[in-house]
Formats: C-alpha cells, sequence, structure tokens
C-alpha cells in the first residue's frame, strides 16, 4: 500500500472555514447537498457552470474529462435516458480546509426509469436502482477536481444485459480502451490520507484483502453487511470473504494506492457512527487463481486498472456496513480489449 501523502487529516470546519464560499453554506456538508439539489433535482444544469471550475478533470474508471462542458453535456445525456433520475445523499464523508481545498466523498442512491435511448441502448422502461460515490475537491465555491465511481453493473443487470456484455458494447461504440491519464489534482490541494491508527488498519486491511492475504474477522463485525457491484449484498464474515476472494482470485494486484482516508467521528454532532471513506487505485493483471476462480473469464494476462471507493460505518472499531464501488463494466472492457 503506497499512500499518495502522508499529511495528517486537517479538521473539519464550520461556517468560519469556509472562506471563499458563498455565506449562505454553513459547511462543506451543506454545499454539497444545496448544489446537488440544484442541478439534479432542480434541474437547473446551467448551474454546473457556476459550481464547477473551468477547466475541472473529472475522472471515472472508464474515462477522463477536463471541460466544465464535457460535465454539462454528460449531465444532460444521463437525463435523457433517465429523465426521472432522483440523487438521494446518503452520505457525505467529509475532511479538509478552506485554504488547501476541502474534499467530499458523497454517497449517493439513484432510482430512476430507464425511458430514453442512448448509451445503455433502446429503452427498455426498467426501474432501476443504482449507487454513484463522488469524491470532490473544492475551493473557493467550486468543484476543482472529481473521482467519480457509479455501479454501471447494477444498470445493466436491471436492465436486463450483463456488465460484459455492456462492457463489449461500450467497446465497440468507442472503438476499444482509450481512457486517458488524468492530470493531478490543482496545486496547493494537500491530499488527505489519515494517519489515524483505525483509518490505517481498515485501509490496510483493504489492502490486504486484494492481494489475497487479508483476514475478513480482523476487520468485520460478525453481523456485518457488504453492499457492492451490481447492488448486490454479502452478509457476515464467510460471505464477505467470498466477495473479496472472487474479486482477488481475478487479477494479481501489482501496486495498490491509498488516494484518499478520512476517519469522521462526530457522533455528537451528526448522531451516525464513526465512519470512513477510501479511495483506492489498483494495478493488477487479469490472471485468475484456478479454473475455478474465473468469475472474470479465463486469464488474459492484460492490465487492468481497479479504481474503486469505499465508504464504511463501523461499530468498536470494525466494520458493521460497507459500500464498494467498483465499476465492473470498467473493468470487463480491460480485459476484453484485444489492443490492451
Amino acid at each position: 500500500m503506497t499512500p499518495s501523502a502522508t499529511a495528517p487529516v486537517p479538521g473539519l470546519r464550520q461556517a468560519a472555514g469556509m472562506r471563499g464560499f458563498a455565506a449562505e453554506f454553513r459547511d462543506l456538508d451543506h454545499y454539497i447537498r444545496v448544489i446537488t439539489d440544484r442541478i439534479w433535482e432542480g434541474r437547473r444544469i446551467d448551474d454546473i457552470r457556476t459550481y464547477y471550475s473551468d477547466p475541472c478533470i473529472v475522472e471515472t474508471p472508464m474515462s477522463v474529462s477536463t471541460a466544465v462542458e464535457d460535465v454539462i453535456s454528460g449531465t444532460r445525456a444521463t437525463l435523457a435516458m433517465f429523465p426521472d433520475r432522483r440523487l438521494l445523499a446518503e452520505d457525505v464523508i467529509q475532511s479538509g480546509d478552506d485554504a488547501h481545498g476541502f474534499l467530499s466523498s458523497h454517497r449517493i442512491i439513484s432510482p430512476m426509469t430507464h425511458l430514453g435511448d442512448g448509451s445503455f441502448g433502446r429503452a427498455t422502461g426498467a426501474r432501476i436502482h443504482a449507487r454513484t460515490i463522488a469524491d470532490c475537491v473544492c475551493k473557493d465555491n467550486r468543484i476543482i477536481h472529481e473521482w467519480l465511481v457509479r455501479d454501471q453493473a447494477a444498470i445493466a443487470l436491471q436492465i436486463g444485459s450483463t456488465p460484459r456484455a455492456l462492457a463489449q458494447q461500450w467497446l465497440a461504440q468507442r472503438g476499444g480502451w482509450n481512457k486517458p491519464v488524468a492530470g493531478p489534482a490543482p496545486a496547493g490541494y494537500v491530499s488527505h490520507v489519515s494517519r489515524e491508527p483505525m483509518a490505517q488498519a481498515h485501509a490496510e486491511g483493504i489492502a490486504a484483502l486484494l492481494r489475497r492475504e487479508g483476514d475478513t474477522a480482523a476487520l468485520y463485525d460478525d453481523a456485518a453487511h457488504l453492499i457492492g457491484p451490481g447492488e448486490r449484498s454479502w452478509y457476515g464474515q464467510a460471505e464477505i470473504a467470498e466477495f473479496w476472494r472472487g474479486l482477488a482470485s481475478s487479477f494479481r494486484v501489482t501496486q495498490c494506492s491509498i488516494e484518499h482516508l478520512v476517519l469522521q467521528q462526530d457522533a455528537a454532532r451528526s448522531g451516525r457512527p464513526d465512519r470512513i471513506a477510501l479511495r483506492l487505485r489498483a494495478q493488477s493483471v487479469h490472471e485468475p487463481m484456478t479454473l475455478d476462480d474465473q468469475r472474470f473469464g479465463k486469464g488474459t494476462g492484460r492490465p487492468v486498472e481497479l479504481l474503486g471507493i469505499v465508504h464504511a460505518e463501523l461499530l468498536r472499531g470494525r466494520v458493521l456496513r460497507q459500500w464498494v464501488l467498483l465499476d465492473e463494466v470498467a473493468l470487463w472492457m480491460q480485459i476484453l480489449d484485444a489492443s490492451n
């Protein structure tokens, strides 16, 4: 595990620490919820120009964009396919300060109906529920850099397709796998990688599971619940161990970097348990361990990057609930791309 930064997480700030932001915003949580509501729930798409810088790098597991107009066109395309899409905020796990930039890790569940033709194919009329986590660097009243992971597998499965079939469709549409390298976060932004022992233990435990070395009993409560790709659930240590084994046995990880890690402990203010937000990037080789470990097909030896965001709620230091956002469609695209 190679952290991208070793500085301690700056303390959370309230209104007095929101210099550069409009006076209406009480804190980062309030800012993120309000602007999301205006843009999506209020369909004020042009407000993106107000609340995003231009340029603004937005990286997903399969794409990188830089212009604010790309954010606007992507939003309009999504609403054309899912015109009733809601963005229901499940949590905003926050870190940073107004000097070097805040970071909001915003988990959303979206109920929506597939009513329009587009990148997911012909409209099916299917009712969809899919999660997204967006890590946004926020400074001076704008989002200035974003990492976004959406559960595309959940959408594929609920419209009657599969992650593999959707990956093949998108490879054909795009002419192969061609994700560019994302530029760095803006100058002056300090990545938040907590040195809190509880946060470090969680990050090291996840990295170990990806390397096929982890111990779920040490990391998870007996009654733990993991919500993973495809909007699927795993319950208890044994099932959760199978989830991680199914993923790790298909990919031999060569490097795992923790890009963001924060522990939020504010039960007195929010009434919520201790929570962790973690963003990781793993470089790997598609190399199943055995013939029984072919969840992602026969080994191809192709390089595959896993960009994921994890949220967890803790009970006495162990995970009680966890959301693991990985884009299985992006994984399949890298596996299936003949030029890779």
